[in-house]
Parts: structure tokens; sequence; C-alpha cells
């Protein structure tokens, strides 16, 4: 199920989630630029979970190549296909979450999301040299977000059946909890897998950013009835 919209319109213009989407795009454009040398720039910027680990347990700790890839790799992505459907998730659920949180708020919570969900990846990944990139994982974050702040909103839809695209509206509650269902299931899968056959997706980086936005929100609005 591909969702295409909400029925929850802006109430004021989301300038930080069309910035963060084209700040997505920008540097996906710079990445098909380097050519042979695409490979070198992922591994340095993408972030690698033992490399992580490896920093951090330095004697002399150096927060530039720790912090870095952490940031950086949230932008990057590795095809078309990876970086349009990021941003289709972002324009759909990240406008409303923006009104909720308000433009910095949204900003900060975008990047800790991004940030939260590669180590909970690398938590569960602590000897992968493999390097994880893309806006997954702070996507992530915002659909978990977006469930907790508009349970009762609608998502528009479309299913193929029998090659047929049929559109159709359902609750975003079962939307999400649904994909976060299939996120989990392909997570514990993974945990099976051999080295290379987990290669393609970091599924716990988006079980860790969900559960992010899911907690942040709960906090907030604990606050909030305080």
């Amino acid at each position: 199920m591909i969702p295409i919209r909400d029925n929850i319109p802006s109430r004021r213009f989301p300038v930080v989630n069309y910035i963060l989407i084209g700040v997505n795009i920008v540097a996906f454009l710079y990445e098909l630029t380097l050519g042979v040398e695409l490979q070198g720039f992922l591994n340095n910027m993408g972030f690698v979970p033992e490399r992580f680990f490896d920093l951090l347990s330095s004697p002399l700790v150096n927060l530039i190549p720790i912090v870095i890839p952490l940031i950086a790799s949230i932008f990057l992505h590795g095809s078309i296909s990876h970086i349009f459907m990021n941003m289709l998730f972002l324009s759909i659920f990240g406008d409303n979450v923006e009104d909720a949180l308000g433009h910095f708020g949204y900003l900060i919570f975008y990047l800790v999301g991004g940030i939260s969900a590669s180590i909970f990846h690398a938590l569960i990944h602590p000897y992968s040299t493999l390097p994880t990139i893309g806006a997954s994982g702070a996507v992530s974050a915002v659909m978990g977000a977006y469930l907790m702040l508009y349970p009762k909103a609608r998502i528009l839809t479309v299913f193929p059946i029998f090659f047929y695209p049929v559109m159709f509206h359902i609750p975003a509650l079962f939307y999400l909890v649904f994909w976060f269902f299939l996120q989990m299931a392909s997570g514990v899968l993974s945990l099976g897998a051999t080295y290379y056959q987990r290669a393609g997706v970091a599924w716990w980086a988006h079980i860790g950013g969900f559960l992010f936005g899911v907690i942040v929100v709960m906090i907030m609005v604990s606050r909030r009835r305080r």
C-alpha cells in the first residue's frame, strides 16, 4: 500500500519539511556527479556501526568522525527509488508533525530521530561494517509522531490488484500500525539472516526511529496534561 496523501491540511506553510526534502534531493544529485568516487564517499559519510563503536571506545574520543556520519548519512540515498519513497512519506506525514512541533522543534526532532534510529540499528548489529544511508530512520520517527498526534486521520493509498491500481482511504492508525508490524517482522527475520542477506535494508533503524517518534510525543502529551 503506497500512501498518496492524508486528509489533515497544514495550518501553516511547512517550510522546514520542504527544506529537508530539498536538501535530500540536492545531496542525491551531488552523489550522481561522483561517478567511480561514489562508493568511497558513501563509505566515509555513511554510518558504520563497527566504526562508530571503535571510535567511541578510543582512549581519545574525537567527536568529528563520530558526529559527521551520524548526520550526513540521513541525507544520502542509494537509488532513485530509495529517495523517492522516503521523500513521498516525508511529504505526506512531515507537514502535520511540523504543525504540531513548530518549525525549529520539528527540525531538531527530525535530526535527533534520524540519529537515534542509526544508533538503534548499531545496537542490534554492532559488528556490521556496511555503511547505512538514507532518511528512512528520520522519516520513521516522523511517522511514529504522526501516529500519536493524528490517530484519527485517514490516508489515501493505492494498492495494485491484478496489476490494476485501486485507490482507497484507510485510517492512519491502521496504516501506520500495519507498517510498523511489517518492519518488526522483517527486523526479526533479519536477525537470523546471513551477513549479506540482511545488507539491503536497515530494518532496525526504521523500528528505532518509529519508537523514538512515539515516545517523544507521549512525553510531550504527558507534560502538557500536568
